[in-house]
C-alpha cells in the first residue's frame, strides 16, 4: 500500500488539505472542475498513490474541464506511461502531463526537459526520482482507506496558493 512519505525533499509543507473523499468519479470531477479555475500558469502538480487509485483520472478531469472552460473541444487524455510525457495545448500554453513511473534514477529526468517551459503547468504522476529543492509545487497525494472501498485525496504545497486554499 502507498504509504504517506516524503519523496519531493521540500523542508516545510505551508499548507494542507483535509482528507477528501474521491471514491467516486463525481466528486473527483467536481475537485478537478474546481482546481481548473485556479490553476496558474507555472503551476506544478505532484500526483503520488497507487496504481489505479484515481490519479490519471484526475488529469483527465481536469484537463478536460480546462478545455471546456477555453472553448476547446475536449480530448482523450490518456496515461504517458509509455510515452512518459502527454503534452495539451489550451489556448496559448501547455499542460504537461508526466508519467514517470518507469524513470528509476534522477539522471534519466536530464532528457525529458522537466520544468523548462516556465509557462507550462506540469503534471507529474510518480514524480519520487524529482529533486524540487528551489521549485514551487502543489502536491496531491492519492490513497485507498484500508479496506479499498474509499479513496481519498489530500492536497498540500510548499507555498501558500488558491489551489490548497480552497479545500481547507
Amino acid at each position: 500500500m502507498y504509504q504517506n512519505k516524503d519523496h519531493t525533499n521540500q523542508k516545510h509543507i505551508v499548507t494542507k488539505s483535509n482528507n477528501i473523499d474521491i471514491s467516486n468519479q463525481k466528486s473527483l470531477s467536481e475537485i478537478a472542475k474546481r482546481i481548473s479555475n485556479l490553476i496558474q500558469r507555472g503551476d506544478n502538480f505532484f500526483l503520488f498513490g497507487q496504481i489505479g487509485v484515481g490519479k490519471t483520472t484526475f488529469v483527465k478531469f481536469l484537463i478536460n474541464h480546462l478545455q471546456s472552460n477555453h472553448n476547446i473541444n475536449t480530448t482523450e487524455v490518456l496515461s504517458p506511461t509509455f510515452n512518459i510525457l502527454n503534452d495539451y495545448l489550451i489556448n496559448n500554453f501547455y499542460i504537461k502531463h508526466y508519467d514517470l513511473y518507469r524513470i528509476k534514477q534522477t539522471e534519466e529526468l536530464d532528457n525529458l526537459g522537466l520544468f523548462e517551459d516556465k509557462d507550462a503547468i506540469n503534471i507529474i504522476e510518480w514524480p519520487e526520482t524529482v529533486k524540487i529543492s528551489s521549485l514551487k509545487f502543489i502536491k496531491f497525494e492519492f490513497s485507498y482507506s484500508k479496506d479499498y472501498k474509499k479513496r481519498y485525496l489530500i492536497i498540500s504545497s510548499n507555498y501558500n496558493n488558491n489551489i490548497v486554499n480552497e479545500f481547507k
